[in-house]
């Protein structure tokens, strides 16, 4: 992708993925005319830009700010080509508890992000899913479906305009910020590692597989579609063996809202939903581009009518010694079991 002359903004910059982007994006694209971290915590912002120094990396810009307040965005957003959306209230138990907040930052915040696109310039957007978008069960998931389909409708009513809106889904990012690995490796000074449930599984993603995900959406989306990696499950028991094999596993519950196994794919969603290859991509029902053409662009396969994809009866699986290789890679270079 030609990112020379261009300005990309990430909303929730600081988080996990938005770092990994920021490094991604000013090491591969060092042409790139502006990179804009766009986050509400200061402190982040802070800490961020002393790992990024500006005489470094010239740039980078950091803009204060919160999805919920729709002016704040539109100013961010002026001469601004790209956008990845990627702020989210995402800890499940807290929307349970919190559900205004979270409706307000991952709905109303979703529509302001499009509706600022609209008002300014901006040529492409991708925003960040979750498999518990997917059949929620959840006011989590039930917020981030809600987030995805104001992205897909935002292709149908954007005019001329050139602008498209994509939304990439997954699942679990190993190492991320409050995700299950650094908690067991923290809690396992104690001794003990507490399982909700034995039987759960989780897809699993590095931050360098959402990364290019999330690039592969901005570069080829025509407008509409969910992109979906075909990613590894793990088992919750083999990730707590292969961080603490020694120690207590208690069984303590599924918290408010969790699910045992996670879905991405729905046998609803399988009428519309086509194999690229490395990626599912879930079409949208209504689009203003032909199907015959994307399948032939792509080399795209629709899938078998019922077709579903979920981490308890997926084809590849991590063990416990694929994990701590992984761990050791992604996570904790120190890391011993």
């Amino acid at each position: 992708m030609n990112f020379k002359g261009k300005s990309l903004l990430i909303t929730g910059g600081t988080g996990s993925l938005g770092k990994a982007l920021t490094t991604h994006i000013l090491f591969k694209y060092p042409e790139i005319r502006r990179l804009i971290i766009f986050s509400r915590d200061e402190q982040k912002q802070f800490v961020m830009a002393q790992e990024f120094p500006i005489n470094e990396f010239p740039q980078i810009r950091f803009f204060i700010g919160d999805v919920r307040d729709k002016s704040r965005l539109a100013r961010a957003f002026k001469g601004v080509d790209y956008v990845i959306h990627a702020a989210a209230m995402k800890h499940v138990h807290l929307a349970e508890y919190n559900p205004e907040e979270c409706i307000k930052t991952n709905i109303g915040g979703a529509q302001n992000v499009v509706d600022a696109c609209f008002s300014t310039n901006v040529e492409r957007v991708v925003a960040l899913s979750t498999d518990k978008a997917c059949a929620p069960i959840n006011l989590y998931g039930a917020t981030k479906l809600t987030s995805d389909k104001l992205f897909v409708a935002a292709n149908n009513i954007k005019g001329d305009s050139p602008i498209r809106f994509s939304v990439v889904r997954y699942g679990n990012v190993m190492g991320s910020n409050g995700s299950v690995i650094p908690f067991f490796i923290n809690k396992k000074k104690e001794g003990s590692l507490p399982i909700t449930d034995p039987n759960m599984t989780r897809f699993n993603i590095s931050l360098q597989g959402g990364v290019d995900m999330v690039m592969y959406a901005l570069e080829n989306a025509w407008g509409g579609e969910i992109y979906i990696p075909k990613i590894p499950s793990y088992r919750i028991m083999d990730v707590a063996k292969a961080i603490g094999p020694d120690c207590k596993k208690p069984i303590v519950g599924i918290r408010p809202g969790e699910k045992v196994h996670e879905e991405m794919i729905t046998t609803s969603d399988s009428y519309y939903t086509y194999d690229l290859g490395r990626y599912y991509a879930i079409l949208p029902a209504t689009h203003k581009w032909t199907t015959d053409d994307f399948i032939t662009t792509f080399k795209a396969k629709k899938v078998a009518e019922n077709f579903s994809y979920n981490s308890g009866e997926n084809d590849v699986w991590e063990t416990v010694e694929s994990l701590r290789s992984l761990i050791k890679e992604h996570v904790d270079s120190n890391f011993e079991a």
